[in-house]
């Protein structure tokens, strides 16, 4: 049975010495210490991870793929990469560098990759620009943003224009937590991953609830990384909170916040089948979709065995797997046979 993973990241092999370029530092680069093996550091020196081939060698990833039966992964960037704190025009260079070389991927091998870019959402006319070169020059399927955009809820007024672009032209939006609030007081025991994340996502999907954006964008195609984080267990929560203070919940947007389950998608990585059941109880197959996070450490190691541990039905285990992705990219199982 067809598995596409919507939720995997690359890098590529080489990155520019963009602080060399731009004239200030933050930016990561690669150190190709050993074979097969590189650190991502800050051009400063500081370590933020050490990644292997898999991260950018598109056929170490294939093998891979083939290994644990993955037909198609959806390629986007390492979150770290998305650069909105830099001055936009700089974020845009970057970004187009990393576009291309996805779309370049995604080009050589159409039948095992699809791609998603990145934008500076800092700037909006800049970010739309950008997105409309994604789709309609690079042919990748959508973009990858992060959960909020130097601390700006993705509800904010200038970001509407480039979810209203993404409407109009089909393309698809994955929102991936990054620079999780409460950071610096969540270093100990990797809490800001394990518990910032979640965090995250819930933040975003609330803002885009609450701000009205997915009322007044009914056809957005928009995805949650993590089975939106900690939004589905805190949903009655949010409702609740909803109904006794719309003074302060209702302010920009008078509807339930139930109502807009049915209208986002969110992968499947929550690493318990309990928790997946109760997704699958909450929004339905159809708008869950296999993710892995592939290969980050956080990630399933062998993408859709959550999915195929639990009691489904063929129809049911197939919409998770690959039908929901299809739906979300706007694709065909035909494009990938």
């Amino acid at each position: 049975m067809l598995k596409i993973d919507i939720h995997t990241h690359i890098i590529p092999k080489i990155i520019p010495q963009w602080m060399e370029q731009f004239g200030y530092g933050g930016f990561i680069q690669l150190d190709h210490h050993k074979n097969c093996c590189a650190r991502m550091i800050l051009d400063d020196g500081t370590f933020f991870r050490e990644i292997e081939h898999n991260c950018w060698d598109p056929e170490q990833r294939i093998k891979e793929c083939n290994e644990s039966e993955v037909g198609v992964q959806v390629l986007s960037t390492v979150p770290v990469m998305f650069n909105y704190w830099a001055r936009a025009e700089h974020t845009h260079d970057t970004s187009r560098f990393l576009n291309d070389h996805i779309a370049s991927v995604v080009a050589q091998y159409p039948k095992r990759f699809v791609g998603l870019g990145t934008l500076p959402m800092q700037k909006t006319r800049l970010a739309i620009d950008e997105l409309e070169r994604c789709v309609h020059d690079l042919h990748l399927s959508g973009v990858q943003i992060g959960s909020h955009i130097n601390n700006i809820n993705l509800s904010d007024p200038t970001l509407f224009p480039i979810f209203e672009k993404a409407q109009e032209i089909g393309a698809c939006v994955f929102v991936h937590p990054w620079d999780m609030m409460g950071e610096k007081s969540l270093d100990k025991y990797w809490l800001s991953w394990l518990v910032g994340m979640p965090a995250e996502s819930a933040r975003a999907i609330c803002s885009m609830i609450f701000g009205g954006v997915l009322e007044r964008l009914p056809h957005l195609k928009i995805a949650f990384a993590h089975g939106g984080g900690s939004f589905p267990a805190t949903l009655g929560r949010i409702e609740h909170g909803f109904h006794v203070r719309p003074d302060l919940c209702a302010v920009d947007n008078n509807c339930n916040p139930r109502k807009y389950v049915k209208q986002i998608y969110v992968d499947s990585l929550v690493h318990d089948p309990y928790a997946l059941e109760f997704l699958i109880d909450t929004f339905g197959v159809d708008r869950i979709a296999l993710g892995s996070d592939y290969p980050f450490p956080l990630g399933e190691h062998r993408p859709g065995e959550l999915i195929q541990s639990i009691q489904l039905t063929k129809t049911d285990r197939a919409q998770l797997l690959h039908g929901t992705a299809l739906d979300w990219l706007g694709k065909k199982i035909e494009d990938f046979i």
